[in-house]
């Protein structure tokens, strides 16, 4: 028996560069977008502009709607989430879909019980991914940093989306909870988000604006997430973002700076949330949170 077609849901920056990859290697794969995507998408195909990969074109069926029992790669913003699982979602409605997998590349940690929730029978993974790509237009999308890299829990191991992300060469590594892989990502990309949204300033500057600013907030975050199970030193994350390209950027900056719907709520939202019921103080977090959102 052949394998679930796979259907990747966001053809964005990241969706676009994995359906195009997996294309490559001669996987069955289909993207799902908006009409008006969908639509560029069927007429010119997805161009990949990549240093790493290689320049090429791909024509990929675009659809509007999840295919029945595909395996699906989730890859849209948080925000979107909710329109995906109601019938009146645009894209469709995933959990009518009954698909075999969903692995979901989502910001944050609250999306994996909501879509357990709405498909108790499908395979539903965490999973996180770690690139630079661009979307330049709704078919071009420009893959900038020298890597891509996938991480999937153990219980995902074994499915069909690990086996073709492998099969098209990626970069895989699997182990740990969902819990854990969420966390690994999320420890990390907050406090950058929120640090170089609230200065409006890339990382290099951002994190030397206000040392102690940029010390209570990576002391909360690492608090929150080893109360979550996950043991976190805030020493190493202050580490890992000094090393950083000063010049950096995050999308969610990005996003607050041209008033465009931002995963600001997924991000630090669910954070001071989680804070908040594993009884965390965050207060340096949620003021940042709170002056973000007024803006």
């Amino acid at each position: 028996m052949s394998e679930p077609i796979i259907a990747v849901v966001g053809a964005g920056a990241v969706g676009g560069l994995l359906a195009a990859l997996l294309d490559r290697a001669g996987v069955e794969v289909v993207v799902v977008a908006r009409p008006q995507t969908a639509r560029a998408i069927t007429t010119e195909g997805i161009t990949i502009r990549s240093g790493h990969f290689g320049d090429g074109v791909s024509k990929i069926t675009a659809l509007t709607e999840v295919p029945e029992g595909a395996n699906v790669i989730l890859a849209t913003k948080a925000y979107d989430l909710t329109d995906l699982t109601t019938v009146t979602g645009v894209t469709g409605a995933l959990a009518q879909a009954r698909p075999a997998e969903v692995v979901a590349l989502l910001n944050g940690i609250e999306h994996l019980a909501m879509l357990r929730g709405q498909m108790p029978g499908a395979l539903v993974a965490g999973a996180s991914v770690a690139v630079e790509s661009t979307r330049l237009s709704p078919t071009v999308i420009e893959h900038r940093s020298p890597f891509l890299r996938l991480t999937v829990p153990a219980h995902a191991a074994e499915s069909g989306i690990t086996a073709a992300w492998r099969a098209a060469g990626l970069n895989v590594t699997v182990g740990g909870t969902d819990q854990e892989v969420l966390w690994a990502k999320l420890r990390f990309l907050a406090p950058m988000a929120l640090l170089t949204s609230y200065w409006r300033l890339p990382i290099g500057a951002a994190i030397e604006q206000d040392s102690a600013l940029t010390t209570a907030l990576l002391v909360e975050v690492a608090r929150v997430a080893t109360l979550d199970g996950v043991p976190t030193d805030p020493g190493q994350l202050a580490g890992a973002l000094a090393a950083l390209p000063s010049s950096m950027r995050s999308s969610l900056q990005n996003d607050l700076g041209a008033g465009r719907p931002s995963e600001l709520d997924a991000i630090g939202g669910a954070l001071a949330r989680r804070g908040r019921t594993l009884g965390a103080d965050t207060p340096t977090l949620e003021r940042l949170v709170a002056d973000l959102t007024a803006r």
